[in-house]
């Protein structure tokens, strides 16, 4: 099956339209409010676009940005149609998406420059971690790679049997050692194995932990540090997993862990149970870290390549 019709194919895109349908039902409602009896773009239009922005999560600095951008070219243009609106926020939203340096396309697929290679997922408890990568797990060896997963997650309770789980269904092989056995032994443990089954993708689960952020960085630290004296430059990435649901909670998340440690890119969870989808916008803008995957539903099959074209499509959908 060809990478294009895998992951962006009509099922893929009506799978999108369903789990972003409270964030665009919310968003579309709230902006129709505003604009009725306007004909045109004005200050009181954009102070109210503003308050919209922000109560969907989009973050005050994102839609500054935002709002500054549409108001210069309201100031050039003189006027702007209310009807024109859908199209110039798209626009906006859109280039703040796909930005240079954030969210390039099948980037997630570089795997050839190490072998094998290695990523890293941190995230807090509650925010579907371990679900996450059972779907990375199987998105990874639905396109042909050889994956290994490694249960670096040895103090939550439960942790090591539920990715036993997600395992099974990827049908991917999990490394694990005891609850409460030291995270860093763990990891050494599936580089090592990784390394002798010349496995192509190598996936770490880790603690979830936030109540102390010292001993988090530490404990981050620490198993990185192993895994580089067993694989030079491991690990290639650190992944950070956000509940797309919590909203600002998410930013929160997404400052602490980044301040812990060298975070790549993004995965954004729970987008289907939740009116908070700007949230997506936000926190890929204000922390400069693409987004690679967005879940939209509970499947094995609906954690997707994260596309800002067809994201922001779902997003403005009327008729839904």
């Amino acid at each position: 099956m060809g990478l294009f019709k895998s992951f962006f194919s009509p099922k893929k895109k009506e799978s999108l339209d369903k789990g972003l349908k409270k964030t665009n039902k919310s968003f579309l409602s709230k902006l129709g409010n505003i604009l009725v009896g306007k004909s045109k773009v004005d200050i009181e239009v954009l102070d109210d676009l503003e308050e919209i922005l922000i109560s969907s999560d989009v973050g005050v600095q994102t839609t500054i940005k935002i709002i500054d951008s549409i108001e210069k070219r309201v100031l050039k243009d003189k006027y702007i149609n209310t009807s024109e609106l859908d199209i110039i926020l798209k626009e906006e939203i859109l280039n703040i998406l796909t930005d240079s340096s954030l969210n390039k396309r099948f980037d997630f697929l570089n795997t050839k420059s190490f072998s094998p290679y290695v990523i890293m997922i941190v995230g807090v408890n509650g925010v579907g971690k371990t679900t996450t990568i059972g779907k990375l797990a199987y998105k990874y060896s639905d396109i042909g790679k050889k994956v290994l997963l490694g249960a670096s997650d040895t103090f939550r309770a439960g942790a090591i049997d539920q990715l036993q789980i997600w395992a099974d269904r990827a049908n991917v092989e999990l490394i694990k050692q005891k609850m409460g056995s030291d995270p860093a032994s763990v990891a050494h443990d599936t580089l090592e194995s990784g390394l002798s089954k010349k496995s192509d993708v190598i996936l770490i689960d880790t603690a979830g932990r936030l109540h102390n952020k010292i001993n988090l960085m530490n404990e981050l630290t620490k198993v990185k540090k192993v895994m580089n004296n067993v694989i030079p430059n491991a690990p290639h990435e650190v992944i950070l997993v956000l509940d797309g649901s919590t909203g600002q909670n998410a930013f929160e998340q997404a400052k602490q862990f980044t301040q812990a440690t060298e975070v790549n890119s993004l995965i954004v969870t729970k987008l289907d149970g939740t009116a908070k989808g700007g949230v997506v916008m936000g926190i890929s803008d204000q922390f400069q870290i693409p987004v690679k995957f967005i879940g939209v539903g509970e499947s094995i099959e609906d954690l997707q390549v994260f596309d800002p074209k067809l994201f922001v499509d779902s997003f403005f959908k009327r008729n839904n």
